[in-house]
């Protein structure tokens, strides 16, 4: 059947590398013709395909694959992999061509058959066990002994490790997870503390390195097993949830239901370990709330840069009334507007505190805001917001940044200043502890806006506050109503509610005019107002009922209607909240790559495990690539492919262009990207298209929730269409209070300014 792939049997496949057809470094997803020597299976031919995550094959050496045959949709008959193991040489022929071959720099033939000689057929298993017996042989020096010896070990290891992974039951995929993370060390972290995997390796929750732990001895109520599951149960709770802590409780029974087996283990047990945890500062525990180190180290970061900011912030120059109406009706001239009253309060409020928070739902005017902001800062100050005016390396006065690479394009688009995301802003590198701007070294300029800040989470917020320097003024941007940051924490509501950062809601919808139906929709969403149908249809915005199984048809047919009416898949995106089922992300993208970009024969396309990407496909990133000034979350379009006759590297390489930005991808690199004509809607966030298509049903019931609604909805500038069942979407709106987040950060910041402003009237009191 097209699209599925037909399982015929287990078996398995010795066999010798012919041709490395395709081996991803990172992935290590692997594509290799071989030359069968003993088969399982019934076949003809002496060749064939093998598939899977495995160690880069060499030739010369025979490996026994342990998987099952798959007949591939595009690619034919496959041996899919699932255990690998590579032979090591039994015969002195063998093993004189293994050392003697180039693996051992140095080893000819002559002092392989020394070797042999003197240590048996079970040479290579000699030395590994003891490195000294090669001083047995003669004519032998020390250091080509120390070469032969972690030559075999680095060999080896590879083997070691996965032979011993596949006894606990771990799959060849998650097996070379733990050779990546650990290499040469893999085998002596697994036998020392295999819950250490838990922190280390991604895939490894811990059932699976319990599994190792127990056959080790380290059962019931051993403190290491106690550690894990209490430590697994907390970066799940953030990782998963966005909690920033995890009341101490929920954490010992949880943890207790993990270790649950054969033997119980007690609350006492349990608390003991948290107890002796707290005290070796592996997590926080503070009254009875538990915290991974790094998000409560960040919440007291933004509490205590947000008091100094604010602090400082009370010593920032005020201006007479009369220059602030003259500057303000200068710029109103200037931008052709008049600002209402809302918004020229955010204005002046922005002006005259350390940081400002401005609110508002679309059509409120934010924009307008910081655009007149800019431009009556600059009069105010007698400085220059034109970036004409400015050099190269000329420090521009206002800094404006964004979470997205998207979300940053808009606002330099939407106010004609440069942007850029908050990672690029930092200096971020790619390495979480390795920033360019921090304490070490702060930011520069006068006053700093930050756009989208419903998205940024509790690490992110505080190593940007970290950078920002006393004099400079901070104006937070956003909309409290949409998703909450990806990541833990939800600082842009808890900073709103601790109620001690000045805030200006902008609620007036001054693009109604333009009688825009999304934007009354979405505020009715945001408002609770009752919502149908019917009622709210317009010329922008439309319902199209129909059944799961007919989502994709549904969705089908509304991109060829755009599209016959002259709108491109760059002007379109789908959104759809979850990735599996027919209805999902997955599906949905295989689907329109059908529709907007099918397989011509001039047209250059490439395959990467499953996925074929073409030239024309529109992408999204899926990691940080700093280097290349590209982040997750951005958008773009393959406008290249070379074939490796074609480049210098020899390799099949693709280029994207992320709004101008062109960035080359070996196929190597394919594992950071994913098609981008279905996305979901935490991945939208930041962004607004021209069109966007939007599938609620039921069997997305999970997911739904009001703010995912608002999020998908406030993405169309131009035209929204909803496809499914419309109880689905009364459900969503519904739904807004059962995902709240636990974090202190609220209430840690009243708490500081609270016992400022006592210590300021005490120290007053004294004066007096």
């Amino acid at each position: 059947m097209i699209g599925t792939e037909e399982t015929f049997q287990t078996n398995h496949v010795k066999g010798e590398l012919l041709h490395l057809i395709y081996h991803n470094e990172e992935s290590l997803y692997t594509v290799a013709k071989v030359k069968v020597i003993e088969t399982s299976l019934d076949l003809s031919e002496r060749e064939l395909t093998v598939v899977g995550v495995l160690p880069k094959p060499e030739h010369d050496v025979t490996y026994l694959y342990h998987g099952e045959m798959k007949d591939h949709p595009r690619f034919g008959r496959q041996f899919k992999a699932e255990q690998v193991r590579k032979e090591v040489p039994q015969t002195k022929h063998g093993i004189v061509h293994y050392l003697s071959s180039e693996r051992f720099p140095g080893v000819g033939q002559k002092t392989a058959e020394k070797i042999v000689d003197e240590l048996g057929e079970n040479a290579l298993s000699a030395i590994l066990a003891d490195k000294g017996i090669l001083e047995r042989v003669n004519g032998l020096k020390q250091d080509k002994a120390d070469q032969i010896y972690k030559v075999l070990v680095e060999e080896q290891g590879v083997e070691q490790v996965l032979l011993t992974l596949y006894d606990y039951g771990f799959g060849l995929q998650l097996a070379m997870k733990v050779f990546q993370a650990y290499k040469l060390d893999a085998m002596r972290i697994i036998e020392e503390n295999p819950y250490q995997m838990i922190e280390d390796v991604e895939g490894i929750g811990f059932a699976k390195a319990d599994a190792i732990g127990q056959k080790q001895g380290l059962t019931g109520n051993h403190p290491d097993r106690i550690k894990a599951a209490i430590f697994y149960v907390l970066t799940e709770q953030s990782m998963n949830n966005g909690h920033v802590y995890t009341p101490t409780r929920d954490v010992l029974l949880e943890a207790q239901r993990l270790l649950s087996g054969t033997e119980r283990v007690s609350e006492d047990d349990i608390a003991r370990q948290i107890i002796e945890m707290g005290e070796e500062d592996k997590v926080k525990v503070e009254e009875d709330r538990m915290y991974l180190n790094t998000l409560y180290f960040a919440e007291k970061g933004i509490v205590t840069n947000l008091h100094r900011l604010i602090t400082r912030g009370k010593s920032v120059e005020e201006f007479p009334e009369s220059e602030f109406l003259k500057a303000l009706g200068k710029t109103e001239e200037s931008l052709g507007i008049e600002y209402a009253d809302s918004q020229k309060e955010a204005i002046r409020t922005a002006l005259t505190s350390g940081v400002t928070v401005l609110t508002g739902g679309p059509g409120t005017g934010k924009t307008t805001v910081i655009n007149g902001l800019v431009e009556v800062y600059g009069r105010l100050k007698g400085l220059s917001v034109n970036p004409d005016d400015y050099k190269k390396d000329d420090q521009f006065p206002v800094i404006l940044a964004a979470p997205t690479g998207r979300a940053a394009k808009r606002m330099s688009e939407s106010t004609g200043l440069p942007a850029s995301t908050i990672h690029r802003l930092l200096g971020y590198k790619g390495n979480q502890d390795d920033l360019e701007y921090g304490d070490h070294q702060q930011l520069e300029g006068n006053l700093i806006i930050l756009d989208e800040m419903s998205m940024v989470d509790t690490w992110l917020c505080n190593q940007l506050l970290r950078a920002v320097p006393d004099e400079m003024q901070v104006l937070f941007v956003g909309d409290e109503d949409q998703l909450p940051s990806v990541g833990p924490g939800q600082v842009l509501s808890d900073i709103l509610k601790a109620q001690i950062v000045p805030s200006v809601q902008l609620t007036a919808i001054f693009r109604q005019a333009e009688g825009s139906s999304i934007i009354t929709f979405s505020h009715d969403i945001k408002d609770g107002n009752r919502i149908s149908a019917e009622s709210s249809a317009g010329n922008d915005l439309r319902f199209i009922p129909c059944g799961p199984p007919q989502v994709p048809d549904a969705v089908r047919q509304i991109c060829e209607k755009a599209v016959a009416r002259g709108y491109s898949a760059r002007d379109i995106q789908v959104l759809a909240p979850m990735y599996r089922g027919d209805a999902g992300v997955t599906a949905l993208n295989q689907m329109l790559q059908e529709l907007f970009n099918p397989p011509k024969e001039q047209k250059r396309e490439v395959a990467f495990g499953d996925v074929v990407y073409r030239h024309g496909d529109m992408v999204l990133q899926l990691v940080n690539n700093p280097e290349e000034n590209v982040y997750n979350g951005d958008r773009g379009e393959i406008v290249a492919i070379f074939l490796p006759k074609e480049t210098e590297q020899n390799e099949t390489m693709i280029v994207i262009s992320f709004d101008g930005i062109e960035v080359a991808y070996s196929k190597s690199d394919l594992n950071q990207i994913t098609h981008a004509y279905c996305c979901s809607i935490h991945k939208s966030q930041g962004s607004e298209f021209p069109i966007v298509v939007m599938p609620v049903i039921r069997n997305y019931a999970r997911m739904l929730r009001k703010n995912l609604i608002y999020t998908g909805v406030t993405r169309a500038k131009d035209f929204l269409l909803l496809c499914g069942d419309w109880g689905a979407v009364e459900l969503a709106v519904g739904r807004d209070d059962d995902l709240v987040r636990n974090t202190t950060l609220r209430k840690k910041l009243k708490e500081a300014f609270m016992e400022a402003t006592n210590q300021h009237e005490k120290t007053g009191a004294a004066k007096d």
